[in-house]
């Protein structure tokens, strides 16, 4: 399956490094062949191929080792042993992050890093010349602008997920961000600095703001909606940006309105487990998904479901639940359901001895990125209400998801935030979503079963809950200033 790969050219690296114009990728048509800027955005069949490049770039990114990052940080994977040996070792995709001994010569998140603002640069350059696309309607344009102002907020919030602490970190946000582009840069010249992080999330909400004002209800590309940005992707998207910046008012608002006018319903008790097992389709609550690409032969060439999917006969996925969370599911709980236990052979102090290991049922079969689902805008709500104090509202969200799981209401608000971070983690477990929990609650890392780092507990606050911003990038432009402890 494609990854981004860094390596590939210097080229590449001196570009994205300086966060400049980058074209390449969405410009080839086929392999050895590239076109101008020009040619290639001077018909409408052109610019929607570019467009259509960058969303493949985006599920490229969501489903690469990125898939991984809050889930085996904050403590919800354990690896599996090796067929040939039992051993079982770190995957190495995400091995210096899990070890917490990341450097900015070693990150297992360079591409990544590259890969954002390579979806960045796109996103201007698409936007720059826009208004010079004469060959779309005026709703068509507006929808055009409107998605890649979505992708260039998104873009910015996933850099700043990783490689700046949390909104929080200090009382004003005043500590650094990332670097924000809104426009192209040009080779040589231009060495933007990093924001603060109360500005980058300032940028951020600038260009949802103006993405909702111009979102209409036009599909430029064919496929299923919810694997493009538009007015109700955009939207969930806003909220859980808005839970992440503390801006509690906010993230209520766009989950209220998604969740009363949808038309989307919560899965039921009784299809809950079918419908992560289907092959095909995403769950029916899915907001946001992106689509695992076909080849022109019609296989996968990239799904999330390289780090997830395994069977009984022929694949062991490389991840799989650790102790830790398994043991917060009891037994009447139908998400308890949703794994896939195997014995495999393991070696433990030097002896092979049959262990139990359990796969999850999501992302199985070459499955596309669950990035939002409706659980998560009723979760985004409770923690926002219980914020703000209005206590009973926010039980009453979190009820609906825990009894739809075969659980017990909660009649207590003594510990409201509390019960909700953990509903939180068995409900959105392998989404991606527990490391940054953790981070805006200002707990530490606590990893216990299945542990094999030598540093498994972390306390909050650490300059090592974030990856240190590439060499490359800090000696290519003076003006970006190393994270704290690198």
């Amino acid at each position: 399956m494609h990854r981004f790969n860094m390596k590939t050219s210097i080229f590449y690296i001196v570009f994205f490094s300086l966060s400049l114009l980058a074209c390449s990728d969405f410009l080839e048509i086929e392999p050895d062949v590239q076109v101008s800027i020009e040619e290639q955005l001077s018909t409408k069949a052109g610019v929607l191929e570019a467009y259509s490049g960058i969303y493949k770039d985006i599920e490229t990114l969501t489903s690469s080792n990125y898939a991984l990052y809050g889930e085996v940080l904050g403590g919800n994977i354990a690896f599996t042993p090796a067929s040939s040996t039992g051993q079982v070792s770190v995957f190495s995709q995400i091995e210096t992050t899990y070890n917490f001994e990341a450097t900015q010569f070693t990150v297992d998140f360079e591409s990544y890093y590259l890969a954002c603002y390579e979806i960045i640069n796109q996103s201007n350059l698409l936007l720059e010349r826009s208004d010079g696309f004469t060959f779309f309607d005026s709703e068509g344009l507006n929808q055009l602008k409107a998605e890649l102002l979505t992708i260039r907020a998104f873009a910015h919030y996933q850099v700043s997920l990783l490689f700046a602490q949390n909104y929080n970190f200090t009382p004003n946000a005043s500590h650094l961000g990332v670097v924000y582009n809104t426009e192209t840069l040009t080779a040589g010249e231009d060495f933007p600095a990093r924001k603060t992080m109360a500005e980058t999330y300032s940028l951020i909400k600038t260009d949802l703001n103006d993405a909702l004002n111009l979102h209409g209800n036009t599909q430029l590309l064919s496929g299923p909606s919810f694997s493009y940005f538009n007015v109700l992707t955009t939207k969930a998207l806003y909220a859980r940006v808005a839970l992440q910046m503390n801006d509690w008012d906010t993230a209520r608002s766009f989950a209220d309105d998604i969740i009363d006018n949808s038309g989307i319903a919560l899965m039921s008790s009784e299809t809950y487990v079918q419908e992560w097992e289907q092959e095909v389709a995403p769950v029916s609550e899915v907001i946001l998904e992106f689509t695992a690409p076909r080849n022109s032969d019609g296989s996968v060439s990239s799904s999330v479901s390289e780090f997830f999917s395994s069977n009984q006969n022929s694949n062991i996925a490389k991840n799989s639940a650790s102790g830790d969370l398994i043991d917060l599911y009891t037994d009447d709980d139908i998400r308890r359901s949703m794994f896939i236990q195997q014995d495999i052979n393991t070696n433990v102090n030097g002896v092979i001895t049959p262990k139990t290991y359990y796969f999850t049922k999501k992302f199985q079969n070459d499955a596309g990125t669950t990035v939002i689902r409706l659980s998560e805008l009723y979760l985004i709500r409770a923690e926002a209400n219980a914020r703000l104090g209005s206590l009973e509202q926010a039980l009453n969200d979190l009820n609906t998801v825990r009894t739809r799981a075969n659980l017990e209401a909660i009649t207590n608000t003594s510990n409201l935030l509390q019960e909700i971070f953990i509903e939180r983690r068995l409900e959105l477990a392998f989404e991606n979503m527990l490391f940054f929990d953790i981070l805006r609650y200002k707990k530490d890392v606590f990893r216990d079963q299945d542990c094999i780092s030598n540093l498994c507990d972390v306390a909050y606050p650490s300059p090592f809950f974030i990856q240190p911003i590439p060499f490359f990038s800090i000696s290519l432009n003076q003006n970006i200033q190393q994270n704290e402890g690198y």
